[in-house]
């Protein structure tokens, strides 16, 4: 499996906005190890690719560097370059830190040069551009905690900890499953806006096969672990090759 820049192969769920230079996804069938959790096996492979999740088979390269068996001073090195956003956005955040805390964890990480002002400024402009600041009607956000927020709101919190780095591929763990529609298409946007204005790459895992077709370029279908269709976006949604492939599209009404 392959994190590569635009230019090389083609990769998976890659977003329509996506222009020259971005990274532009996933290629290849890695295998997850077994997992003793009872955690779906598409979001392992999220979990894989970014070397969360050990693997039993296959490697995991990003930009032609392997990363499924690199040291933890090289994993930790890379981090800045690949992050994650979670199904789940409460429970992605620590209830005990601030937002403030929560947004500027990884650039005190990963930007050490920052002054503490320098790292707050970063972190107010983020946080801004997710529509959580005082000009947005959120008052005292650097000082408030998760709980004080709504679920669309705290799913913003954890786009803002995750783009702040300006990674080159965000992977989205089913990013808006949990939120009502009306702040599901409220986040999209969010999502869109940030990929256009800071060119990331988006590997999207969802069982919406409505936001997946709004968001990719490419598709790649799983089914019990197993790659069983993938290709363009419009030709997928449009002449589906695999018999579970027409029937997921049939279920969702979208062949």
């Amino acid at each position: 499996m392959t994190l590569s820049p635009a230019g090389r192969r083609p990769g998976v769920f890659r977003p329509r906005s996506m222009g020259d230079g971005v990274p532009s996804g996933i290629m290849s069938d890695p295998t997850p190890a077994p997992d003793p959790r009872p955690r779906p096996i598409i979001e392992r492979l999220g979990m894989a690719l970014l070397a969360l999740q050990p693997i039993a088979a296959g490697q995991v390269l990003f930009d032609g560097e392997r990363i499924d068996d690199a040291s933890r001073d090289r994993l930790r090195a890379m981090r800045r370059r690949m992050q994650v956003v979670f199904q789940d956005p409460f429970g992605s955040l620590s209830p005990r830190m601030t937002v403030g805390q929560i947004v500027g964890e990884g650039l005190a990480l990963h930007r050490s040069e920052l002054s503490i002002t320098e790292r707050e400024q970063l972190v107010l402009q983020m946080l801004d551009e997710v529509g959580l600041s005082e000009r947005q009607g959120v008052v005292n956000v650097l000082h408030r905690y998760p709980h004080e927020f709504s679920g669309g709101q705290r799913q913003r919190i954890a786009i803002a900890r995750a783009v702040v780095l300006r990674p080159e591929v965000l992977v989205l763990d089913e990013p808006t499953s949990a939120l009502d529609v009306s702040v599901q298409q409220q986040v999209l946007g969010l999502l869109a806006q940030l990929q256009q204005r800071y060119g990331l790459a988006y590997v999207f895992i969802s069982h919406d096969l409505a936001v997946v077709r709004a968001m990719s370029h490419r598709v790649m279908v799983m089914k019990d672990g197993d790659v069983v269709e993938e290709g363009n976006a419009e030709a997928l949604f449009a002449t589906p090759q695999a018999p579970y492939t027409k029937a997921l599209l049939a279920a969702a009404q979208l062949a």
